[in-house]
C-alpha cells in the first residue's frame, strides 16, 4: 500500500510470524522481512512506553526499547509488531519522514502518538496523514474498572464501548482517532479489521497467540 511518498504493509497470519525470537535474530524471520521490504529493518523492543527514535540510516536503532520509530531517509523500513494493540503509520505529505507507532491503551494515554508526531515535526514534517492497521475492536475488548475510567477521562466518552456479550469495553480505534485529531493528523486509511474476530490475524487476548503481525513502512 502507498500513502504519499511512503510504502507500508500490514501483514496477516498468512505472511507468517513476525514476533522477534529471544535472540532477536532468526533466519526465517529475516526471510519474511526481506519478502516485504528487502532493506535492513528497524524493529523495536516494544515496552508500552512513550519514546520514539529517529532513523537516519537503514537498520539504525534496531532493538531499541521504544514504541515508535521515525525514518527520515529512503529505504529504511521501520516496524512494529502487534496482536491486538493498534499499529499506526504516519506519513509526512512532503515526503521527508514516515513513522510507525505501537499503541496500546497505556501508550496512547501516556502520549506515544504525540512523541512520534513531534519527532516528525522536529524533522521538518508539515501535513501528516495516518493509516490505522488491524487491532482489537470494542465488540471483543472487555475493559472495565479504573483502567477504562483513565482512558475515558483522557479521550472522552466515545471510547467507551460495549462487547458482543453486553459488557463494558474499550473502543481502541476511537481512542486512536481522538489522539490523531488532537495532533492535527488526518486518518487517511483504516484497515477496519478486528484482530480478535476477523480470520487471518493473531490475537493475544482472544486466543493467547504468541505470534505477531508486522506493520512496516518506508520512504520509497
Amino acid at each position: 500500500m502507498r500513502l504519499g511518498a511512503a510504502e507500508f504493509r500490514f501483514t496477516t497470519s498468512a505472511d507468517g510470524d513476525f514476533a522477534p525470537p529471544p535472540s532477536f535474530d532468526d533466519d526465517g524471520l529475516a526471510q519474511r522481512r526481506r519478502i516485504i521490504a528487502d532493506f535492513p529493518w528497524t524493529w523495536l523492543r516494544q515496552v508500552h512506553g512513550v519514546d520514539a527514535v529517529v532513523v537516519t540510516e537503514p537498520g539504525a536503532h534496531k532493538g531499541a526499547a521504544v514504541d515508535a520509530a521515525v525514518a527520515v531517509v529512503p529505504n529504511a523500513p521501520v516496524a512494529v509488531v502487534t496482536a491486538d494493540c493498534a499499529p499506526i503509520v504516519l506519513v509526512d505529505d512532503d515526503g521527508g519522514s514516515v513513522a510507525v507507532v505501537h499503541a496500546g491503551w497505556r501508550g496512547l494515554t501516556s502520549g506515544v502518538m504525540a512523541a512520534a508526531v513531534n519527532a516528525m515535526r522536529a524533522n521538518g514534517a508539515g501535513v501528516i496523514r495516518a493509516a490505522l492497521g488491524p487491532c482489537i475492536h470494542a465488540e471483543c475488548y472487555e475493559f472495565v474498572g479504573d483502567d477504562l475510567d483513565v482512558v475515558v477521562e483522557r479521550f472522552g466518552p466515545d471510547v467507551r464501548g460495549v462487547t458482543k456479550a453486553g459488557t463494558a469495553a474499550l473502543d481502541l480505534p476511537a481512542a486512536v482517532r481522538v489522539a490523531l485529531g488532537e495532533l492535527g493528523v488526518e486518518l487517511a486509511f483504516d484497515a477496519d479489521a478486528c484482530t480478535s474476530c476477523t480470520p487471518g490475524y493473531w490475537s493475544h487476548r482472544a486466543r493467547g497467540d504468541k505470534e505477531r503481525q508486522a506493520t512496516v513502512a518506508w520512504l520509497a
